[in-house]
């Protein structure tokens, strides 16, 4: 048996064997020098090479990166012969932690050392569940490792992640994921040779699996089931068994973030291809159609604002059909509002401007209600002064009246400097003779 035979056991410390395991998991590499990537943490003296062997410390770790990448690989790595006790977060719960903590202090009173505990999306864990493991890391009553595709610092509590090694894996690349291919055709553990995988074959996994070796090899031991006599795996023998490429992203986590972000700054930023190819990617992934489409009507406002004022029209009546008509559907309409919105000429100048008078707001700077613009319509306001000489704007030429409507304290201030783009330009040059009636020069 490798290490992996002999160290790996379940909750209640019954041994795991591979020999029917899946190919992905039959080929997890046994050393670091059968890691592919991450070359960043396998540089001789790197923080990861000096916890792997017999006099390695029993240092705590959170595993961060995408999916398929070597977590769990490396977990096991990390754990040597030591007892290897892997706990998922999205089964497990504080009680099944409590029983293998409270078994590990028992191996340690005989003598035996710790168990390490690997625990799979750790993230998934509420605070509370977390703030369970603290005494047995900072006891050493286990050697944890947490294994998570989200960024730490928004999902790991800062107790626990500060007494923790953090190590960041990065996404594989097409090279790395193509040698695991050809490793697992020819390797004993894998398929023995019983196969052959011609390039475009490969290269079709490739592209379905991108990054996620785990998603590679579980595709590619589909395939060569389904080989024939001859054992050749083609192309359209890969195409025929695979299903669809399923894209990554994590609805509670980064990339929900990170591809929303992307997404609005392509609108902002007028790549309509670009927002289009976000945008698939959230249909595809199964996003809230309500959010994208709220996120809509934000930016129209935001960043389009008066340069075409009938992009927040848009945006409000994408939002409105689809939470009308519901997806499939619905991607249509998100389709068009974001090719719209893409294509639109941009302004921030109506949200710089709110942003400028709330900060005068808040800084103090408010001031009285002119006498003139105070309301008339109670009992009393005429002896107090209330609307005696206001001028009603429709009385005035060209509908304007030329009379302070701003406190005292703030005359002459300006907030709103519109664009030459789109509308504003037409906008710009109405303000400017709007100021000039009411006195306030260009």
């Amino acid at each position: 048996m490798d290490l992996f035979d002999a160290a790996r056991t379940d909750v209640s410390g019954v041994p795991v064997t591979l020999g029917n395991a899946p190919l992905a998991v039959r080929m997890r590499p046994r050393s670091l020098d059968e890691v592919v990537g991450q070359t960043h943490l396998l540089s001789d003296g790197s923080p990861l090479r000096r916890l792997i062997g017999e006099s390695a410390p029993a240092t705590s770790v959170v595993l961060w990166g995408p999916p398929g990448t070597g977590k769990t690989t490396l977990a096991y790595l990390v754990a040597g012969n030591r007892r290897f006790v892997e706990l998922s977060a999205v089964t497990a719960g504080v009680k099944d932690v409590r029983a293998v903590v409270e078994d590990s202090k028992r191996r340690i009173a005989t003598g035996e050392r710790e168990t390490v505990l690997f625990i799979d999306e750790i993230h998934r864990f509420t605070r509370s569940q977390q703030d369970a493991l603290l005494p047995a890391v900072e006891n050493r009553w286990v050697t944890l490792i947490g294994a998570t595709t989200e960024n730490p610092s928004f999902s790991v509590v800062g107790p626990l992640l500060s007494r923790s090694l953090l190590l960041v894996l990065q996404p594989l690349a097409a090279a790395d994921i193509a040698a695991l291919i050809a490793r697992a055709v020819e390797d004993p553990r894998g398929l023995d040779g019983s196969v052959t995988v011609d390039d475009a074959a490969v290269q079709h996994i490739l592209r379905v699996a991108g990054a996620d070796a785990r998603k590679a090899l579980t595709l590619l031991e589909s395939i060569a089931g389904a080989a024939g006599a001859d054992g050749v795996v083609t192309a359209e023998l890969a195409e025929a068994t695979m299903d669809a490429a399923l894209v990554a992203y994590d609805k509670s986590g980064d990339q929900h973030y990170d591809v929303i972000s992307a997404f609005i700054k392509s609108v902002r930023g007028s790549d309509v291809d670009a927002a289009l190819h976000y945008l698939a990617r959230m249909v595809v992934a199964g996003e809230d159609p309500r959010f994208i489409a709220r996120r809509l009507v934000i930016l129209a406002a935001e960043d389009i604002g008066m340069a075409d004022p009938q992009g927040l029209v848009i945006a409000q009546a994408a939002a409105d059909a689809v939470s009308f008509i519901g997806m499939p559907e619905g991607r249509i309409v998100l389709a068009e509002a974001t090719t719209y919105l893409a294509s639109a000429p941009k302004s921030n100048r109506s949200y710089r401007a709110i942003d400028a008078a709330i900060a005068d707001v808040r800084a103090g700077k408010a001031g009285v209600v002119p006498e003139h613009l105070r309301d008339a319509h109670y009992a009393g306001a005429e002896r107090l002064g209330h609307g005696q000489t206001y001028l009603y704007a429709h009385d005035a030429p060209h509908g304007v009246a030329a009379q302070e409507y701003l406190p005292e304290s703030l005359r002459g201030s300006r907030y709103y400097e519109p664009t030459d783009h789109g509308y504003e330009r037409a906008l710009g040059e109405r303000l400017g003779t709007i100021r000039r009636l009411l006195g306030r020069g260009q």
